[in-house]
């Protein structure tokens, strides 16, 4: 019989025959015949129900011993067997928690993993278009019969190449960073008028050059934050709204504060968001139907991971007069 095999059950037999011999000498030698054989019978019932419920407990426990063999080789099913109340119902409980935690944990692994792989593709697929460029563009500048507005023209057009190359390659470090948890985020207090200020900085000229009029509506806002990273999100709003913006166009950009959050809202007059691309604006490398020419697809993305870590929210719609706009939230405590 298995169950005998077990070093554990068979001491317990030996030691409960040993202490009913001993019961049965003794009641044989204080009560006779009768006597002895009274306790002999208890003692045999007394072992039978004990034998069979060490049946049940190891049977239950080779049942969970299979359900764990055939976990750690690899079959989807996690379904651990029931057992009854008891010890070995908690553990039993405790081992089926922990098989769906690692399981959950495995699943994560690989599709990271997947995620890992086709960002880098990506990575490699956005570098690979002005790399090349840029090599085309160097096997043009040797040749001697270039005239010098050409090569001048070349020149500009590497220019822009190497420039395009060095965003794409802070943007993508910066997204690494965000991505593995290194950045530490500073909790200030922000006026809204100070990060719209530094925000449309850099823009003030492209904006005077297209004729595109920007509109800030803002006064004493402010919201807990990093000044610095979200003015680079901010900024990648204001870059998405500049290249959809005709000439003559507007952007405006508008702060309010309630007791619950503080919004930032980004709006441009342009063709605004198809609605197949609604669901998709943040996506990392998507690119819009209405993308402007050598858009990456990146700077949303960015934008979304920026304000996530500091507890806000991002949502794209199309405005009711047209055109696109971007809502900002920094709420005022852990929603």
């Amino acid at each position: 019989m298995d169950l005998f095999r077990n070093r554990e059950v068979r001491n317990q037999i030996v030691i409960s025959f040993g202490v009913i011999f001993a019961l049965t000498v003794l009641a044989a030698v204080f009560s006779g015949v009768w006597g002895a054989l009274f306790v002999l019978c208890c003692g045999a019932a007394v072992i039978a129900v004990h034998i069979h419920y060490l049946k049940k407990r190891y049977k239950a426990i080779s049942d969970l011993s299979a359900d764990l063999d055939r976990i750690l080789h690899g079959q989807e099913e996690l379904f651990i067997s029931g057992t009854a109340e008891g010890e070995l119902a908690v553990l039993s409980t405790e081992i089926e928690k922990m098989t769906l935690m690692l399981k959950e944990q495995k699943d994560q692994l690989v599709s990271d993993k997947v995620q890992l792989t086709d960002a880098i593709a990506d990575m490699f697929h956005q570098m690979r278009t002005p790399v090349t460029s840029m090599a085309l563009q160097l096997s043009l500048m040797g040749s001697e019969e270039l005239s010098s507005e050409r090569r001048m023209e070349l020149t500009r057009e590497l220019k822009k190449q190497l420039e395009r190359l060095h965003w794409l390659t802070e943007t993508l470090l910066k997204m690494s960073r965000l991505d593995a948890g290194t950045v530490e985020f500073r909790e200030d207090e922000v006026l809204v008028k100070t990060l719209a200020r530094k925000t449309c900085e850099p823009f003030l000229i492209p904006l005077e050059l297209k004729n595109v009029d920007l509109s800030i509506k803002v006064s004493d806002e402010k919201f807990t934050g990093d000044l610095t990273w979200t003015v680079e999100a901010v900024g990648n709003l204001v870059k998405n709204c500049m290249e959809h913006t005709p000439a003559g166009g507007r952007i405006e950009i508008e702060a309010q504060e309630t007791a619950l959050y503080t919004q930032i809202t980004v709006q441009d007059s342009g063709e605004g968001f198809t609605e197949a691309d609604l669901p998709h604006i943040f996506e990392r490398f998507y690119r819009g139907s209405n993308s402007a020419e050598g858009s990456i697809g990146i700077g949303l993305a960015l934008s979304r991971a920026i304000i996530a870590r500091q507890k806000g929210t991002i949502t794209a719609e199309n405005a009711p007069r047209g055109g696109a706009r971007f809502v900002v939230k920094f709420y005022k405590s852990v929603i």
